[in-house]
């Protein structure tokens, strides 16, 4: 099915109306933190705080009133759990409902078939474990990680029973994940239906990601390997479905997707945002390039020296154009220290663009809590 996005004078789309869309359906209204994860259908989240963790970031513009932490700090309140969709990070309960249970044989699944009874035993008697507790318990030693070091045996194991919804993350001390019993009961799954399932899961991803360009599809689409690596064989056929069901329009030689009610006429603010590296407006660079004419990289772990944008350079979003990217700091606890780079040598010559920029960075004070 070929179409144009939805709008009063159907307009054939172009690059500028997808520019609009892909700010416009990611950024909609504040909402509570609930909603705005639910919307979202998962949040990734990164450990490096430069100048907040990555989940923070992407929240932060999304959630009336949010702070640094706060998804942290209401973590058990609310109905989310800590999983992997096509990353790590934060999905809803319904989501990791119809994730599970996971079933893969590996190496790490014949370590949770030795030993998971006895850790289930263990976390069921004392309700929230910490991995050093399953540690002395156990002392299972180490092994080696997938990233060719050496790790803990435990965490080895913990991983394993977390990735088959055995355990759920229940809570974190100084960013340890403690373990407790899942709070869903996860029998009698096995009658639903996997190929729905499937196109509700490649339909959170097009909400999220949209609109999407051919060239990433396959590539994002794949990953949903490791959400459901027991449906693998079926996701080939899911994505070809999603193809022929999904809006789509080619523009410059290139097949866009986009959802259904996604719209031309919505208006783009005049905000400056700070975006996180892996905000949904910017998490694709094949995207990122197509859309704003340049390339944005993520540099944490690329060696000082070859840096071009900085150790975690914030893309720099103004109205529906990513104009640059700036690193933020604090400065000893009370200040806020903000470094823009643009992608054409200089800032847009605006006045609109300096009031906008000043009142972002005040924004991004108060969301740190910076005095």
């Amino acid at each position: 099915m070929t179409s144009s996005l939805s709008s009063p004078t159907r307009a054939r789309p172009n690059l500028a109306h997808l520019r609009r869309l892909a700010v416009t359906h990611s950024l909609a209204t504040p909402a509570t933190l609930g909603k705005a994860i639910s919307r979202l259908g998962f949040v990734q989240a990164d450990p490096i705080r430069a100048p907040a963790r990555a989940q923070d970031l992407t929240l932060r513009h999304r959630v009336a009133d949010y702070r640094a932490g706060d998804l942290e700090a209401r973590y058990s309140r609310l109905a989310i759990e800590e999983d992997f969709f096509v990353n790590y990070g934060f999905v809803t309960r319904a989501l990791y409902a119809a994730m599970h249970p996971r079933r893969v044989e590996s190496a790490q699944g014949r370590l949770v078939a030795r030993h998971g009874a006895d850790v289930l035993a263990f976390v069921r008697e004392r309700g929230v474990v910490h991995p050093r507790e399953v540690d002395a318990q156990f002392l299972h030693g180490t092994t080696r990680n997938a990233w060719g070091g050496q790790s803990s045996l435990t965490t080895h194991l913990l991983d394993g029973m977390h990735y088959r919804g055995m355990l759920r993350v229940a809570r974190r001390d100084n960013g340890i994940r403690l373990y407790a019993l899942p709070r869903i009961d996860l029998s009698g799954v096995d009658d639903r239906d996997i190929d729905t399932t499937l196109d509700s899961f490649i339909d959170v991803l097009l909400a999220k990601y949209a609109p999407m360009p051919h060239p990433s599809l396959q590539p994002l689409l794949g990953r949903l390997h490791h959400a459901v690596p027991q449906w693998r064989p079926r996701l080939g056929t899911a994505i070809a479905r999603a193809k022929a069901r999904w809006p789509h329009s080619v523009i410059d030689g290139i097949t866009w997707y986009w959802p259904e009610r996604a719209r031309l006429d919505d208006e783009v603010d005049d905000q400056v945002r700070l975006l996180a590296p892996f905000d949904p407006i910017v998490w694709d660079r094949r995207r990122f390039e197509m859309l704003w004419g340049w390339a944005y990289r993520f540099e944490a772990y690329t060696p000082a020296a070859k840096r071009k944008l900085g150790y975690y350079a914030l893309p720099l979003l103004w109205r529906e154009h990513v104009v640059g990217w700036a690193n933020v700091s604090v400065v000893g606890g009370r200040a806020l220290a903000v470094e823009c780079g643009y992608a054409t040598g200089s800032a847009p010559r605006s006045r609109q663009f300096r009031r906008a920029l000043d009142e972002e960075v005040e924004r991004m004070r108060v969301f740190l809590r910076v005095a």
